[in-house]
């Protein structure tokens, strides 16, 4: 399971570790579910892949989504563990940010990168591709290369073909996310013939489908991360570009793209990712049990329960919103101010002082037209979409949930100053 042990804390210091904010949870080589794991009410990963193992005439797309920390990253390496996907699939992983630079992201970089991991993870678990195959990958590596640079392309006499085009995508992938200048050249080159590209991915996927029986699944991750306009230019604007890989692909995409026109270009193969409902619509003052259980299995299967009191348990519930980031954040900030007091426990006192911290975060960003649009929610929990809120809905500011039909609520920290 990598580089992390993956143990129960029974103090601070591993409690500490057990809340890291930015902490997917793998599963191991055997497939086995990860201990932090659990599952959310309603299972919605289910819709996932059950709509991957059904039938189909060409591999599937999908477009995945949710608010930023609802854990997605988590789900994609759960779903890539799952027994009866693997049997179907063979299944890559990665994220965007080892491929290219997502301040800068182009849907030229992302076929790029979904045929260069394809090549190298099957590569590197043992997978021998045809020759021929091989002999056209690296002509048209040659011929990349070629146009890309007028020096010549630094080919060493008696480099294997395989070790060439497994270098070359490698340093692709290396340029594409710290040289601009190469970036540039590299997608000009690509513009000419995106088709070439199209043809070496379904190539590449054709071979692996062949010797392994499998069809490619790849799970694009971090793909939510470029801007809004980004989104709309790769999957908006190229939609059909991206469809065109033949292999199933699970791309993550922006939430902002979910509240714009443009949605209605992936509405068909869309899953949006929702947050843990701790209170029905419009019934601010009730629990949903169900909610509550599933923020506190979070937490007991992260640290023992004894380090921090139920009351104080119960309220950093409430002040995460649902939102499992949030939750961890809330207990690190409360376990670090804990272990300032030399207390035995977590209690109310350091969980108050989180939220505060975060409270106070929002007050250095939300002006008052964003405290009204947010006092108008809380007091409606209605669900209206404009430029204005979108802002606030990637700001965690406004929370959106899931009950048959979609409503809006704000963070739970900022509901103490919304009438100030």
């Amino acid at each position: 399971m990598g580089n992390f042990d993956y143990i129960r804390a029974k103090d601070f210091d591993r409690a500490w570790l057990n809340f890291e904010l930015d902490l997917p949870l793998e599963t191991s080589a055997d497939g086995k579910a990860n201990p932090f794991y659990i599952t959310r009410p309603g299972d919605p990963i289910d819709e996932l892949i059950d709509a991957l193992l059904s039938p189909f005439y060409k591999p599937p797309k999908f477009f995945f989504s949710g608010h930023r920390g609802c854990g997605k990253s988590t789900e994609l390496l759960h779903l890539m563990a799952n027994p009866q996907i693997r049997e179907k699939y063979w299944p890559i992983n990665f994220s965007i940010r080892d491929e290219a630079d997502i301040i800068d992201l182009d849907f030229r970089d992302v076929l790029l990168a979904i045929g260069g991991r394809m090549f190298r993870d099957y590569r590197k678990q043992g997978g021998v591709l045809p020759a021929k195959l091989m002999k056209d990958l690296d002509s048209w590596r040659g011929r990349v290369e070629e146009e890309v640079t007028t020096v010549k392309s630094g080919k060493v006499a008696g480099v294997e073909v395989g070790a060439g085009l497994e270098a070359f995508f490698a340093n692709a992938s290396m340029k594409m996310r710290l040289e601009p200048t190469t970036r540039t050249l590299i997608r000009q080159v690509i513009d000419k013939n995106v088709t070439g590209l199209i043809d070496v991915i379904n190539s590449i996927a054709a071979a692996v489908k062949l010797k392994d029986g499998r069809i490619p699944l790849i799970l694009i991750d971090d793909l939510d991360k470029p801007s809004l306009q980004e989104a709309k230019s790769i999957f908006q604007e190229r939609r059909e570009i991206m469809m065109q890989p033949n292999c199933a692909i699970v791309y993550t995409v922006s939430s902002a793209l979910f509240y714009s026109k443009e949605f209605d270009a992936i509405r068909d193969q869309a899953l949006f990712l929702p947050n843990v409902m701790l209170h029905p619509h419009r019934s601010q003052d009730k629990y949903v049990k169900e909610g509550y259980e599933t923020l506190k299995k979070f937490v007991s299967v992260r640290m023992d329960t004894r380090l921090i009191e139920p009351q104080a348990l119960m309220q950093a519930i409430t002040y995460s919103g649902g939102v499992f980031r949030e939750m961890a954040r809330i207990m690190r900030t409360s376990i670090g101010r804990a272990r300032r007091r030399n207390a035995a426990q977590i209690e109310k006192v350091d969980v108050e002082w989180a939220a505060t911290e975060i409270r106070n975060e929002y007050r250095r960003i939300l002006e008052k037209e964003d405290m009204a649009i947010l006092k108008n929610f809380h007091e409606h929990n209605h669900m209206e979409y404009s430029d204005r809120i979108r802002p606030l809905l990637q700001l965690l500011a406004l929370l959106e949930y899931k009950n048959g039909e979609n409503w809006f609520d704000v963070h739970p920290v900022l509901k103490s100053v919304l009438y100030e």
